[in-house]
This record gives C-alpha cells, sequence and structure tokens, in this order.
C-alpha cells in the first residue's frame, strides 16, 4: 500500500480497515486479519497496525477477543460512515469545493461523471 504524506500511516490503516468492511469483505462479527498478518502485507511496523487497531476500538468499529482475534462490531457500518463523513468534510470537502469554484465547474457535468466512476466501479 502507498501511503499518503499528510496523513499518519496509522489513520491510513484505519481507513483500510474501514473500507474493507463498508464494501463487505469483512462483515459484521467477522474475525478481521490479526496484526502480524496485517503488518506484512501492508509493510508496516506491527506496531502501527497494533495502534490503528487500538483506534477503531475505541470507536468502536472493531473488538478484541483476548486470545482469539479481532472482530468487526455489530454498530461498525453505522460508526464508519460517521467517521468517514465527519472527516472528509472537515479535511477533503473544502479542497474538492475550492477546485470546482476556481476551474468554474458545473456541478451536473460533475454528476455525471459521478454516476460513470460509480457504474465503472462499483456495479
Amino acid at each position: 500500500m502507498e501511503f499518503r504524506e499528510k496523513q499518519a500511516i496509522y489513520i491510513q490503516i484505519a481507513e483500510y480497515v474501514c473500507e474493507q468492511i463498508l464494501l463487505k469483505k469483512w462483515n459484521i462479527g467477522d474475525k478481521i486479519i490479526s496484526i502480524r498478518e496485517l503488518a506484512i502485507s501492508m509493510e508496516v511496523n506491527p506496531n502501527t497496525v497494533q495502534r490503528a487497531y487500538d483506534f477503531l476500538q475505541q470507536l468502536g468499529i472493531i473488538s478484541n477477543k483476548r486470545g482469539i482475534g479481532y472482530f468487526v462490531e455489530n454498530e461498525a457500518e453505522g460508526r464508519i460512515l460517521l467517521f468517514r463523513r465527519e472527516q472528509f468534510i472537515k479535511n477533503e470537502l473544502p479542497q474538492y469545493f475550492r477546485n470546482i469554484y476556481l476551474l468554474k465547474m458545473d456541478l451536473n457535468e460533475l454528476n455525471k461523471q459521478y454516476q460513470q466512476f460509480l457504474i465503472e466501479n462499483f456495479k
């Protein structure tokens, strides 16, 4: 995985875990990939993954069953949506709005492109 420079790696790992849940690759109640396995696949220190998992536990997205592993919580999807929407509105949306304004882009055209993106990537 290629990490963005402007955001902590553990947050990006947490976002990856959230994405897996939102895409239904990891379902409610499922055991998720271990810290060691995720650290190897992402080529990061296991402590970084541990920090991401601790963060997700604080948000109530995953839980640790001692000696067994980490599991997706029942309310995970709603909590992820709330967290990710807040982050998007706070960190990314202002820059998008600024670019739309500066480039004099039409929102109707953007909507068409968005619909095409959905068709090509999620249907």
